[in-house]
Formats: structure tokens, C-alpha cells, sequence
């Protein structure tokens, strides 16, 4: 049985980047979300956090990579990242927040 996560668990932040900035032009917004949340719950907590009208999500897992550090290796955590697609007419200025 799956546990239900609210809004606030889904959308963990905003992912401010060159690249995501760039993406912003085409009416995307990119957001690092939980690794369990699904394409369905992460349109749904987008649509009711933001009150904007989602069209498509495409998600991404970024494996996290192997760092040294003085000597010690160490494992930089997996990062699962959203790239939703908002519907024409509709923004979301990620830099003011909540």
C-alpha cells in the first residue's frame, strides 16, 4: 500500500539553473521532487500549489555520483527531477517563492 504525500512532500524545490532558466522561455518550470511521487501527484501538487493548469510532466532520475573528499569516498544522494510543462497563458515565477 502507498503512502499518500502531501503537496509540500511532492515538490521539494525549484531548480535553478542556466539550463532551467532557458527551459523557462518555453513555458517550463523545472522542480526537484521525491523519488516516490508520481507523474499524476507531482501534476496535481503543481496545479493546486501554484493555481496554474499543467500540460505535461516529464521526469528524470539523476543518479548521484561518487566524490572524494581529503581522502574519504563518499556518495552524493539520487535526485529525482521534474520538468513540467505549463499550459499556454500560465507562468510560475520560481525565485519568489510560496
Amino acid at each position: 500500500m502507498a503512502i499518500q504525500l502531501s503537496h509540500y512532500d511532492v515538490i521539494r524545490s525549484p531548480v535553478i539553473t542556466e539550463k532551467a532558466t532557458i527551459a523557462a522561455e518555453q513555458n517550463k518550470v523545472v522542480f526537484n521532487v521525491a523519488k516516490s511521487a508520481t507523474k499524476p501527484e507531482i501534476k496535481a501538487a503543481v496545479e493546486a500549489l501554484f493555481k496554474v493548469k499543467v500540460e505535461k510532466v516529464n521526469t528524470l532520475v539523476r543518479l548521484g555520483k561518487t566524490k572524494r573528499f581529503k581522502g574519504f569516498v563518499g556518495k552524493q544522494d539520487d535526485v529525482k527531477k521534474a520538468i513540467v510543462t505549463l499550459a499556454e497563458g500560465h507562468r510560475i515565477d520560481v525565485t519568489t517563492g510560496l
